[in-house]
Parts: structure tokens; C-alpha cells; sequence
């Protein structure tokens, strides 16, 4: 069984111990109705432990839950512990977090993104990526780093999909002042997000120098939101060496509120993009 991030077997804990109560049983009640130890049933809704599609299915089963979209997305849930997605080929050059938060990017619904210094990963070009991860992991072989950027392009798929990613990002105005890899790259870079940013299911803003200090400072995070069960929803929040998961419903909602204010004081989507393809066509940042 492939590993399941733990943020991920938490909600789906959660959700499993809701139907649970709203179906007047205890923990007890559900082990016996499946013939499992009551531990069992613990681990499950504490996220101690990962769970099969068809240990869900009988919990369902024991809870009288009959909505064909709610076991259709708890059982797809369950099943990304059994999934092999193409990111495992890359476990050698990729931490657990990483893998996790591709894992999350893959099967979310929406992501609301605030970045404040590059820009963000599923909206780079190959050439920016390449100059990024060379400067920011020095000790990188040209092997590691070509593996990293060939994972950071391959992540953009979730932008092609059916239905795609829908992606909110703002973007602090120096991720495009900031050249990376020479006047040409950033051009080059600035000019596709520009193309990118016009693409239906994607909103760009630019958060100009003009806001001044604002929560954003404080740094970058991502909201990711999940079909039909709010609760799913993570931020993450990322550091030099590792990512910071946050879940409990408190977190969602003050990242979701500071969210609103820094879009409410960004640059509209259409004069955001103005600004990119004007600043693409000086052929330099800063």
C-alpha cells in the first residue's frame, strides 16, 4: 500500500466518525456490525492508520450511508493509499512532504494561493524552474535538479485535466520584479504567466508595492479545497526543508479570511495581467 498523506487520513477519519454519529452508534457498535476489534475502528477515525476502499465500504454499509457521491469520493479518498501516482517515480529526489503535497495538488478541486517572493510552482517554465532550483539547492547535482524540474512541469497537468485545478494565486508585485536566471528567462517567464493567467479556470492578481504591509508579509501558504466535503480542506504552508499541514477548522477559516483581505487589495485580475505583459516587455524587474 502506497502512502497516504497523514492530513489526508485524518479527514477521512473525521468524516467516517460524522456518519458514524449521525447514525446513533458508537465505536463499539460499529466494530461489531463489521466484525472488526474496536481498535480497528479507532485508528481509522483518528487517522492513526490508513484504510482500504472496501474497510469504507462496510463502515458505510454499517452506517446506513446510501449517497452514491459520498461513497464515490470516501472511497476514492481511501483509495490514494493504494494509488501509484507518476510522482513515485521520483521518491528518491522527493521527501514524504513533497510527495504529500503533490498528492493534495492532484486531487483537489480549487487552490487559492499567496506567494511573495517566486513564481508559484504550477506556473513556471522550465527555464525559470531550472535557475530557481539551482540557486535556491546549490548542492544539487545536474541530475537532481533536472529530475526536481522535470517534477515541477509534470505537476502543471492538473491545469490540462477534466475538470482542471481551479486556481486562484496572488502574487506579491516583487515574485515579478524579482529576475530569475537573466532579463530573457523572466521575460520569458512573465510572458507565459501572463498566457496562462488568461485561461478560464485561472485568476492571477497582483498585490502592487502600493498595499504596503499587509498579512502577507508574514508569508507564502496554499488553500486547498475538495469536491462536496468542506472539511477536507488543508493549508499548507511551506519552509526551506519541510511543509507545514493544517487542517483543524479554525486554521481554514483565518486562512481563508486573510486570504479575502489580500485579494481585495490586489490589483484586479485583468490590470494584474496588464501589468505582467508591461513588465515582460521592458525586458527587465526591478
Amino acid at each position: 500500500m502506497q502512502h497516504m498523506p497523514a492530513v489526508r487520513r485524518r479527514k477521512l477519519g473525521t468524516e467516517l466518525r460524522r456518519q458514524r454519529d449521525q447514525a446513533g452508534l458508537t465505536s463499539g457498535d460499529a466494530a461489531r456490525l463489521v466484525g472488526w476489534h474496536q481498535s480497528k475502528v479507532s485508528r481509522i477515525e483518528t487517522g492513526r492508520s490508513s484504510v482500504r476502499p472496501e474497510d469504507v465500504a462496510a463502515l458505510l454499509d454499517a452506517y446506513g450511508v446510501r449517497d452514491p457521491e459520498l461513497r464515490e469520493l470516501l472511497d476514492a479518498l481511501a483509495g490514494e493509499g493504494a494509488r501509484s501516482g507518476w510522482w513515485q517515480e521520483y521518491r528518491e529526489v522527493l521527501p514524504a512532504a513533497y510527495r504529500d503535497f503533490i498528492t493534495l495538488e492532484t486531487d483537489a478541486r480549487r487552490a487559492r494561493t499567496l506567494e511573495t517572493t517566486v513564481v508559484p510552482g504550477l506556473l513556471q517554465t522550465p527555464e525559470y524552474a531550472r535557475e530557481l532550483t539551482s540557486s535556491v539547492l546549490p548542492q544539487l547535482g545536474p541530475r537532481q535538479v533536472e529530475a526536481l524540474v522535470d517534477v515541477r512541469i509534470a505537476r502543471q497537468v492538473v491545469l490540462r485535466a477534466d475538470p482542471p485545478l481551479e486556481l486562484w494565486a496572488v502574487l506579491d508585485e516583487a515574485v515579478l520584479r524579482r529576475v530569475v536566471g537573466g532579463p530573457e528567462v523572466m521575460a520569458a517567464q512573465l510572458r507565459h504567466l501572463a498566457w496562462i493567467g488568461s485561461l478560464p479556470h485561472v485568476r492571477l492578481q497582483v498585490l502592487p508595492f502600493s498595499a504596503g504591509g499587509h498579512i502577507g508579509v508574514t508569508g507564502p501558504f496554499v488553500i486547498f479545497s475538495f469536491p462536496r466535503i468542506a472539511d477536507l480542506d488543508v493549508v499548507v504552508l511551506d519552509h526551506l526543508m519541510s511543509s507545514l499541514y493544517l487542517d483543524r477548522k479554525e486554521d481554514i477559516r483565518a486562512y481563508s479570511a486573510a486570504f479575502d483581505r489580500l485579494h481585495s487589495h490586489a490589483l484586479p485580475h485583468e490590470d494584474s495581467l496588464a501589468l505582467i505583459s508591461s513588465i515582460a516587455g521592458t525586458g527587465k524587474g526591478a
